[in-house]
């Protein structure tokens, strides 16, 4: 299973020749070339996670991809016919098997709505929480770790990987990061995954990692 790494929060996962996305956000200009795609995850409905020309695009180009997200997502989504995900759901997809968890967003201020967002588990190896701290309730092989958002404290991300002890790890959720941001944000993540005898990656625009 090969990882792909877009911007921010825009992952590719390719197996078989047959490829799923998640999250592909505003903060990627362009979409890349796809081959495959048989499925998209939508965490929740943020932009910078399910922008509307870009799913359009891809349901234009790829008109038998099933589409998933949260109710909110559903109906932003419209007649692109996207399917509801929940805590619970697990869903079989041309080789890919999600299973999703949790129900919101993290919070970023009280006085700003919690929408839903959902974490999804693929083939029992990548867990993404989306924009929450929520845990899988299942082993996994590696973490695609948000490290920087409006919602994040760094303490928070720390007592979140102290919990999760991941086995190998790469950042993700950070198109708001400047470089010295991303060396400050990676150094911390990097600290407590190792702590724990981890492993972390720090992949750029269009990297991938293999399982």
């Amino acid at each position: 299973m090969k990882i792909t790494k877009f911007e921010h929060a825009f992952l590719q996962i390719e197996l078989s020749a047959k490829q799923l996305l998640i999250d592909p956000g505003v903060y990627s200009p362009n979409l890349p070339a796809f081959e495959n795609v048989v499925g998209v995850v939508l965490t929740h409905v943020h932009d910078d996670h399910s922008y509307l020309p870009h799913l359009a695009a891809i349901k234009q180009q790829f008109p038998d991809a099933r589409f998933f997200g949260p109710l909110d997502v559903v109906a932003k989504l419209g007649e692109l016919d996207c399917e509801r995900v929940s805590h619970g759901s697990h869903i079989e997809v041309e080789g890919f098997s999600l299973d999703f968890f949790g129900d919101l967003h993290q919070e970023i201020h009280r006085t700003i709505p919690l929408v839903q967002n959902v974490g999804v588990l693929v083939n029992s190896k990548l867990y993404y929480p989306g924009d929450s701290y929520t845990q899988c309730d299942y082993p996994f092989e590696i973490l695609a770790c948000p490290s920087a958002a409006p919602w994040m404290k760094i303490s928070d991300l720390i007592d979140y990987l102290e919990a999760v002890k991941p086995k190998r790890t790469f950042a993700t959720h950070n198109a708001i990061l400047s470089e010295h941001g991303h060396t400050l944000q990676n150094n911390r993540i990097r600290e407590l995954v190792t702590k724990h005898g981890g492993d972390f990656s720090f992949l750029k625009e269009g990297e991938s990692i293999t399982l």
